[in-house]
């Protein structure tokens, strides 16, 4: 008997954590704070109903790659939120970024060396 009680708990703790992970747009039949609240003060129904007619369907575990998802799977989550975010947007703005990256460092660089020769390393 005191196995069923630790089924119907991890089944509410994967139920919990699959709701706040799910995206939004995949969500079925009650917004995603409405399952949230269902899930956690219903553990066993609200975590039944979820899983069986609110989950995003082929959401996967977790926030798995879905219909819902957009576009690709990175396997970094900052660029699949912002799509286009990796790619240089401007080429020759981003070769001037990269041109006073290098003129700083080597700034910094000379300062250093400069700060070592007065210390007398």
């Amino acid at each position: 008997m005191p196995y069923l009680g630790l089924l119907v708990m991890a089944l509410w703790v994967f139920s919990l954590i699959d709701v706040v992970t799910a995206d939004d747009s995949g969500i079925r039949h009650l917004p995603k704070v409405g399952w949230l609240l269902l899930v956690l003060f219903i553990p066993l129904i609200g975590s039944l109903l979820w899983l069986t007619v609110g989950r995003p369907i082929g959401g996967g575990v977790w926030g798995g790659s879905g219909p819902s998802r957009r576009g690709p799977a990175s396997g970094f989550a900052e660029y699949d939120i912002r799509p286009g975010r990796a790619v240089a947007q401007d080429p020759e703005a981003d070769a001037e970024f990269l041109r006073q990256c290098r003129a700083r460092a080597e700034e910094q660089r000379r300062i250093e060396r400069e700060r070592r020769r007065a210390d007398g390393y």
